[in-house]
């Protein structure tokens, strides 16, 4: 089974006309001000899933500030994932600072969506301030065995619309506040993956955090499959397009690219990501044993 952990839909209300928004929201605007910056519904997710081979993706809406707009976003994300016939996985997304975020999560949650996320602050800089905002989104998240997917980006190299302060010694502060929750962190967590070869600490607290691969063939040399390979192995690797940004198609040619095994593709292909949400499929025994036999 192919899953896609990392992809965003919007209703049509925004896709056809998101003027008014990127006037109401600074972080939409940062990202989807340029109309070369795709929007898509559901059916468009779809019908690229059916054109790559994916059998399922998870789908998440945008973390807007106004909290009637995230409940909109919210409630389609759910609906277009009740249509899908379990093809798609919803996510719920808010903005952790707004009052009303983590009423949101737990109403979502408590319907039936699987996991929280993207969380991210594009027009602030990640600081460890959000570890108290994010308390209570993260209590939920443990009561209802969710993950929470946390954006993140390299801190180095060339900007591009989206790329924003994410200190990775805070990112790894907010991932040790909550030492029972499962995280996946997006875009390989920004490189801290790398950071699980130090002696002390890092590894044990890095333990229950999955990197996606989303927008990979961007960011990314293909090498950085064998590099994070080396470090976290397989099974905490899950692949993520980032659709509409990027097509899985692409991504499947960086794997191709990487000299992956059969065995290695197909953990990172949907394997793990199953594992790591929860789902049932026919090899959920094999990760409990997978994951028994690794201590996790």
């Amino acid at each position: 089974m192919v899953i896609d952990c990392h992809t965003h839909i919007f209703p049509s209300f925004i896709c056809e006309d998101r003027g008014p928004y990127l006037t109401l929201d600074a972080a939409f605007r940062i990202l989807y001000s340029s109309p070369r910056a795709n929007l898509v519904e559901a059916k468009a997710l779809l019908k690229e899933m059916d054109r790559c081979g994916v059998d399922r993706a998870v789908v998440m809406g945008f973390p807007w500030g106004d909290p009637a707009l995230v409940r909109r976003h919210n409630d389609y994300v759910g609906e277009a994932a009740g249509r899908s016939g379990g093809r798609l996985i919803p996510f719920v997304c808010v903005d952790p600072r707004t009052p009303s975020a983590a009423d949101e999560v737990e109403s979502c949650l408590k319907a039936g969506m699987c996991g929280v996320g993207e969380l991210a602050f594009y027009a602030d800089p990640l600081d460890v301030w959000v570890i108290e905002a994010l308390a209570p989104i993260a209590s939920s998240c443990r009561v209802h065995k969710a993950p929470l997917m946390l954006h993140a980006n390299e801190p180095v190299g060339h900007d591009y619309p989206g790329k924003t302060e994410v200190p990775l010694g805070n990112l790894y502060e907010i991932v040790r506040s909550f030492p029972e929750n499962r995280f996946i962190l997006a875009h390989w967590g920004g490189g801290l993956f790398v950071y699980e070869l130090l002696k002390k600490e890092a590894r044990e607290v890095l333990s229950r955090v999955a990197y996606d691969t989303a927008a990979s063939p961007f960011l990314y040399d293909p090498a950085v499959y064998a590099v994070a390979l080396r470090i976290v192995g397989a099974r905490r690797i899950l692949f993520g397009s980032d659709y509409p940004l990027i097509s899985p198609e692409r991504c499947f040619a960086d794997m191709d690219g990487a000299g992956l095994s059969i065995e290695d593709q197909a953990w990172i292909k949907g394997r793990a990501a199953a594992c790591w949400l929860g789902l049932e499929t026919d090899e959920k025994e094999m990760c409990r044993k997978a994951y028994k036999e690794e201590g996790g």
